[in-house]
C-alpha cells in the first residue's frame, strides 16, 4: 500500500519560482488516496469529542463533510463573502497579497457547540485563525483543527498555537 504522501504531486518553481506547490488534486483523483487521506485524517483526531463540522470552502468541504458524514455530525460552511444566502456573520483577515472576507450562517454553529474544523492545508495559519475567530465570535468553541497537509517551514501552527493542530502530512518547508 502506498503511503498518503506518495499521492501528493509535488510541483516545483509554481506559481513562482523557488516554491515546491503541493497539489491536492492528485490525492482527489485517485479512490485509493483520497480514502487514504480521509481515513488518516478521522485517526488523528478519534479522540476528539466535537458537536460540529467546519471546512472552508472548497477543500474544506471536501474533507470536512465526509469525516462529518461518519461520524453522523453536522457539517457547517465557511465561505467567501456573498455566497451564503441567509444572515452571516463575517470577518476580515490579511492575506500574502491583500485582503479576504470569509463568513458563515449566523445560526450555524451555537453558543457552547465545539467545532472540527478541517480543510486541506496549514501554511501561514492566516484562514486558519479567522475560521477560529469566526466560530469563537458565535460562541462556538474550537477544540481541533485537522488538515491533510502542513507546510512547517511558513509556521502556521504557531499563530494558532493554543489549538490542537494535527496534520496528516508535514512538510518541514514551505
Amino acid at each position: 500500500m502506498k503511503k498518503l504522501e506518495e499521492y501528493v504531486k509535488s510541483i516545483p518553481d509554481f506559481p513562482e519560482k523557488g516554491i515546491i506547490f503541493r497539489d491536492v488534486t492528485s490525492v482527489l483523483q485517485d479512490a485509493d488516496g483520497l480514502h487514504l487521506a480521509i481515513d488518516t485524517m478521522q485517526e488523528l483526531i478519534k479522540d476528539i469529542d466535537y458537536d460540529v463540522v467546519a471546512g472552508p470552502e472548497s477543500r474544506g468541504f471536501i474533507f470536512g463533510t465526509p469525516i462529518a458524514y461518519n461520524n453522523r455530525k453536522p457539517f457547517v460552511l465557511i465561505r467567501k463573502k456573498g455566497k451564503l444566502p441567509r444572515e452571516t456573520v463575517s470577518i476580515s483577515y490579511d492575506l500574502e497579497y491583500g485582503q479576504s472576507v470569509i463568513e458563515m450562517h449566523r445560526d450555524s454553529v451555537k453558543p457552547g457547540q465545539k467545532v472540527l474544523i478541517v480543510d486541506d492545508l496549514i501554511a501561514t495559519g492566516g484562514t486558519t485563525e479567522a475560521m477560529i475567530h469566526l466560530i469563537e465570535s458565535l460562541g462556538g468553541k474550537v477544540v481541533g483543527i485537522v488538515v491533510l497537509m502542513e507546510l512547517a517551514g511558513l509556521k502556521g501552527r504557531e499563530r494558532i498555537k493554543d489549538y490542537r493542530l494535527e496534520s496528516a502530512i508535514c512538510y518541514p518547508g514551505n
